[in-house]
């Protein structure tokens, strides 16, 4: 069960990659904006927040993958610590989006299936 984890990490991690290329490298694109429901003007204007909400999902994808290579590597314990870190906080920040914004449903279940079920899968498998 923890390399099903594992392989559960690795697609959350490249999942909040591709949220960190939206929210900080494409924000103003068309098909970013239209992704994210935004106005030119909207997009424009929250650029710099964007940007930095971009790279959380960074940093928690890279604790992720750290965590999949430490336990790769054989540093069972710190692998587990950071996958569930990083996974753990990717299931909490769906959980926030979907508890403030009900509308936000369907990205709020793209951003955490992946941290749900890596969860699951680490915590199973760490208490067989």
């Amino acid at each position: 069960m923890i390399a099903a984890g594992l392989v559960l990490a690795a697609l959350a991690a490249l999942v909040h990659v591709y949220i960190f290329t939206l929210e900080s490298l494409t924000w103003t694109s068309p098909r970013t904006r239209a992704t994210f429901g935004t106005t030119p003007e909207g997009a424009e204007a929250t650029k710099e927040l964007a940007f930095n909400q971009g790279f959380y999902n960074l940093f928690l994808a890279v604790v992720a993958v750290a965590g999949v290579v430490a336990t790769a590597t054989g540093a069972d314990a710190v692998g587990a610590a950071l996958v569930l870190a990083g996974t753990g906080s990717m299931l909490a920040a769906a959980l926030v989006l979907v508890l403030s914004s009900p509308a936000k449903a369907r990205a709020a279940a793209v951003q955490g299936l992946f941290p749900l079920l890596a969860v699951a899968a680490t915590v199973v498998g760490l208490l067989a």
